[in-house]
C-alpha cells in the first residue's frame, strides 16, 4: 500500500524481489529536497500523477469509469496516510523516517498532491469526490513503539492533507482497521469516519462525547460491518444487520442523538479485499449491498 505512492519522492528506494521500501537519504539532501519544493511549489498536481506503473489498479478503474459512459453521484480515491507511510518506511539506519522532519514534511506534501491529482481525475466522472486517507498505523498510537508520535502531530500531519482535499473541492474520509484513539480522529478536520464495526464497535463507543460533537459538526460515521476475512462465509445480511442495530445502541444508550447517528451513516467493508478469495470478496459486495437494502427500507 506504500509504494503506489512512492513516486517522486527523495531518496525513496524500492526493491520489488525482496519487497522491502526504504530511504536512502545521502549527503545531497538539501539539493533533492529544494528540487522537490520547487516542482511542489508550481502548485500543478500533474506533476504528481500516479504513474500506471506504480499503481495499475487506478488506471483499471479509470479505464471502466469511460466504459460506463455516465456521470456518478460518488466516486471514492484513496491514499496511504502521511503517518502510516512515514512510520512504516525506515532509513538505511533503519528508523522510521518520520523523525527526519524535512523528509516527512516532503512526504506530506506528496501525498497530499497526489490526493488532489486523484481528485481531478475523478471529477471528470463524478459530481462529488471522496478521498480516504488510510492510517492502519493509528492503532498503535499510544504504544512504546511510538512514543515520540504525538496527539497534536497526529492532528496537524493528518489536517494538511484533509486541507489539500477541501480546498481541491472534495470530500475526505479516514479508515483505520483496527482499534485507536477515536478522539484524536474525531478532532480532525475530517468528514467521514470509516472504522471496524464488524470487530471494534465498543473501542469507539468509548468516546461518546467526541464521536456526538463530530456528528453534531456533519461528519459521517462509516460502519464496516461485512467482514473481509473469512468471517464472510458464516455471516448474512440478516445477521449482520442485527449485529449493527443491537451495537448502535451501545452509541444510543452513550447519549448519542440517534436520529443523527441514522442520518449520517454509511455502510462498508470492513476493510480492503485485495488479499481475500475473489469468491469470498464478492460476497463482501453481494451482501454490502444486501445491507444497504435492509437499512434503506427500515
Amino acid at each position: 500500500m506504500m509504494p503506489q505512492y512512492a513516486e517522486g519522492i527523495p531518496f525513496l528506494k524500492i526493491d520489488e524481489e525482496k519487497e522491502r521500501i526504504w530511504f536512502e537519504v545521502g549527503d545531497d539532501k538539501a539539493d533533492r529536497i529544494y528540487a522537490f519544493y520547487e516542482k511542489y511549489l508550481k502548485e500543478n498536481p500533474y506533476d504528481f500523477a500516479l504513474s500506471k506503473e506504480y499503481a495499475p489498479g487506478f488506471y483499471f478503474f479509470m479505464d471502466e469509469l469511460e466504459r460506463q459512459k455516465k456521470r456518478f453521484e460518488y466516486l471514492k480515491g484513496h491514499v496511504t496516510g502521511p503517518l502510516t507511510f512515514s512510520l512504516g518506511i525506515p532509513d538505511q539506519k533503519k528508523r522510521p523516517i518520520y523523525y527526519d522532519a524535512d523528509i516527512l514534511d516532503v512526504i506530506v506534501k506528496a501525498i497530499s498532491q497526489k490526493a488532489v491529482w486523484q481528485i481531478k481525475e475523478l471529477q471528470k466522472h463524478a459530481d462529488k469526490v471522496i478521498i480516504f486517507i488510510d492510517e492502519p498505523i493509528l492503532s498503535a498510537f499510544g504504544s512504546s513503539t511510538y512514543l515520540g508520535l504525538t496527539r497534536e502531530d497526529v492532528i496537524r500531519l493528518l489536517n494538511e492533507v484533509i486541507d489539500a482535499v477541501h480546498n481541491a473541492g472534495a470530500a475526505s474520509g479516514i479508515h483505520c482497521c483496527g482499534n485507536t484513539d477515536w478522539s484524536i480522529i474525531a478532532s480532525t478536520k475530517i468528514d467521514i469516519i470509516n472504522f471496524d464495526a464488524y470487530l471494534f464497535t465498543r473501542s469507539i463507543a468509548i468516546y461518546p462525547n467526541e464521536i456526538n460533537d463530530f456528528l453534531k459538526r456533519g461528519g459521517f460515521l462509516a460502519w464496516g460491518i461485512v467482514p473481509t476475512s473469512e468471517a464472510i462465509r458464516k455471516e448474512s445480511a440478516d445477521s449482520l444487520y442485527n449485529k449493527m442495530t443491537n451495537d448502535m445502541n451501545q452509541l444510543f444508550n452513550a447519549n448519542t442523538f440517534k436520529d443523527i447517528l441514522l442520518r449520517q451513516c454509511l455502510i462498508t467493508p470492513s476493510c480492503g479485499t485485495g488479499s481475500m478469495q475473489e469468491t469470498d470478496a464478492r460476497a463482501v459486495f453481494k451482501m454490502l449491498k444486501e445491507m444497504g437494502k435492509r437499512f434503506k427500507e427500515a
